[in-house]
């Protein structure tokens, strides 16, 4: 119980630190573009009431799991080829280069004109930025499969998709959950950047909106809400990586205890 109480106050300690901070830095600020913290806070529920919360929150998350999910096949999917074969590699490495090193939100305009201003729009945004970080991470993760571990298992005649799924995927699934973390935080960016081009709805349009009409504390709310969505999907994902990397985790915490 104590390491649990204990593990539950390095996690709450720095963001209550921080909002203290915050509240004392604004408490007496007359700034129309800095609220006092007290007044965003008073603002949240009446802003955020469940008929807004249904109409802009929810799309944002599905458009971001659409997307995130999408990334997610096709790059663990492509990485694995890339990974496995050497001179796939070596052709595809400097066009995916080329390909990561343009900026997602440069492509908006260019999405547009042939995915129009729906959904599949946002959707295929959030899909092409997400996608690198799991496509790179997954092929330096199966690049780096133990070669002894390979040969053993070809030994035994475990192959094809037995193979593929117990020996080449389960040793790169850490660097490839390294990648889906890093993919998350890159989703939500490009969920609210995509949102703001020809939307309806959506967290980033009604931030947008808020500010286009100079509410400032609504903007405000806005913002605290997208922190607490990123917030709530972080804690998610480490929940899913711990049970699906237990075994990564049990192995580095014995090798940590023994001499």
């Amino acid at each position: 119980m104590r390491p649990f109480l204990l593990r539950l106050l390095f996690v709450f300690a720095l963001p209550a630190l921080l909002v203290a901070v915050w509240w004392l830095a604004s408490d007496g600020s007359t700034n129309v573009y800095w609220p006092p913290l007290r007044t965003i806070l008073r603002t949240l529920p009446d802003v955020w009431t469940g008929e807004r919360l249904r109409s802009d929150l929810v799309p944002s998350v599905l458009r971001l799991l659409a997307g995130y999910a999408a990334a997610a096949v096709v790059g663990v999917a492509l990485g694995t080829v890339i990974g496995s074969y050497r001179r796939v590699r070596a052709v595809c490495e400097p066009v995916l280069e080329f390909l990561r090193a343009v900026p997602p939100p440069v492509l908006v305009p260019v999405i547009m004109l042939f995915a129009g201003i729906g959904d599949t729009m946002k959707i295929v945004v959030i899909a092409s930025g997400c996608v690198w970080p799991i496509l790179l991470n997954t092929v330096e993760g199966v690049r780096a499969v133990d070669s002894v571990m390979a040969e053993t298992a070809r030994s035994y005649g475990i192959t094809g998709v037995a193979r593929l799924r117990r020996v080449v995927l389960r040793a790169a699934s850490p660097q490839i959950f390294a990648g889906l973390r890093q993919a998350l935080s890159i989703g939500i960016i490009l969920m609210v950047i995509s949102e703001m081009f020809a939307a309806s709805n959506g967290l980033g349009f009604t931030v947008v909106q808020f500010q286009r009409s100079f509410a400032i504390p609504d903007m405000w709310t806005g913002i605290l809400v997208l922190g607490l969505l990123g917030f709530l999907l972080s804690v998610v994902f480490q929940l899913v990586e711990r049970r699906v990397l237990g075994w990564y985790h049990g192995l580095r915490a014995v090798s940590r205890r023994s001499p």
